[in-house]
């Protein structure tokens, strides 16, 4: 599905489940500075949502739609967000939202989440601070996301780790750096009971999930 958003066009590629109709959720992900929608967490992440019976948008930002690396300017590249995923609300109805994606789609994922009226975030490898620079912290952004969020990182990734403090959850897996790739299942395992929320109705959206705060697969 090609979305043309003031900042050039995107493109989101869909998986709808099989089965009847009535989504509980709509998961919308997107890729890192130089990534593309088939990186490994995020594959993952979408066949857990979708054995959930959820509908999954992996979204190319149209930065990289374009062929750039560098995503430019965070308002624009924010504002092209919002666009993609109001035209992604606008085919599903009015069915939960949850927003993510990996390192800087998860920055986007809760930059916007507010203004997006998403009910939670999935931030997959949150590049807490650019290598080497941890007085670079962008821990201000999960903060600020106005929703939930859910944070899997990686133990060793050189961008570092936030804090429980920083997020409703951080799952922190053994071994991993910042690409998830070692095991891409764990991160799919990660957000699994926090997509389940959504899966099981109203009520138990309302509830955090348990195990709240730091875990370690």
């Amino acid at each position: 599905m090609e979305i043309v958003t003031a900042h050039g066009p995107a493109e989101a590629v869909l998986d709808e489940p099989d089965g009847p109709a009535g989504l509980p959720f709509l998961l919308v992900l997107t890729h890192g500075s130089n990534g593309g929608v088939d990186a490994p967490d995020l594959l993952a992440v979408r066949d857990v949502a979708l054995g959930l019976g959820g509908a999954v948008a992996r979204v190319l930002q149209p930065f990289r739609a374009a062929g750039r690396r560098a995503p430019g300017p965070a308002a624009k590249q924010d504002e092209a967000w919002l666009e993609i995923v109001g035209a992604l609300r606008r085919r599903y109805g009015d069915v939960p939202l949850v927003q993510g994606g990996r390192s800087n789609g998860a920055r986007v994922a809760c930059r916007t989440a507010r203004e997006a009226g998403a009910a939670g975030v999935i931030a997959l490898a949150f590049p807490l601070h650019p290598p080497g620079k941890p007085d670079k912290s962008r821990a201000g952004e999960l903060r600020a996301a106005g929703v939930e969020v859910l944070v899997v990182n990686g133990d060793r990734d050189p961008f570092g780790i936030p804090d429980a403090a920083d997020a409703a959850q951080v799952a922190v897996l053994p071994g991993e750096r910042h690409d998830l790739a070692k095991d891409p299942a764990a991160a799919g395992a990660a957000a699994g009971p926090w997509l389940r929320r959504w899966s099981a109705g109203p009520r138990a959206a309302g509830r955090r999930p348990a195990g709240a705060g730091r875990t370690t697969a």
